[in-house]
């Protein structure tokens, strides 16, 4: 089993005190989704605009929503120590260490990256953004797909890492 998760967050970087504003994680077994997590987070930070305008997620939009405590101790309880996935990990991954850092924590899963994946895999793509590789993979992106908010990536995600699986490599 792993769980395939996304962030949207405020900002590029948490050293420059941007948050995560939405998780979303996809909990699979075999490949099949057995279950979901999602949340947007209430946060105390402004939004870049030039975030806003990538995923649509605006200030309005988290006010009344849970607190980045009980929504990161809720994915804590939901990942428990399997191994996670995410498309440039790297920038979720530093995100997270930096909301679990906040709360005295630490998230000590291991974390696999579609995107280097992709990279090592496909390699001749002509970049290797989550759409690219979703589409180039068989994947169909339809209306109801909302992209760069965290569940639906989330989903993309998972669908590039079971089919990169059955590409040969590690």
């Amino acid at each position: 089993m792993v769980v395939v998760f996304d962030t949207e967050t405020s900002g590029l970087s948490p050293q420059r005190h941007d948050r995560i504003i939405e998780i979303g994680a996809l909990k699979l077994s075999n490949n099949i989704i057995i279950d979901e997590f999602s949340s947007l987070i209430d946060v105390d930070v402004p939004i870049s605009p030039h975030a806003q305008a990538v995923h649509g997620i605006s200030s309005q939009m988290l006010r009344g929503q849970s607190q980045p405590e009980q929504v990161f101790r809720a994915f804590q309880k939901f990942v428990g120590q399997l191994p996670l996935v995410a498309h440039n990990a790297s920038f979720d991954r530093n995100f997270l260490h930096a909301e679990y850092a906040r709360l005295g924590d630490r998230l000590t899963n291991k974390i696999e990256c579609t995107l280097q994946l992709s990279r090592k895999r496909l390699a001749n793509l002509p970049n290797h953004k989550l759409e690219t590789v979703y589409l180039v993979l068989g994947g169909v992106v339809d209306q109801n797909i909302k992209r760069h908010r965290a569940l639906d990536d989330a989903r993309m995600a998972a669908f590039v890492w079971e089919k990169l699986q059955g590409f040969g490599g590690e």
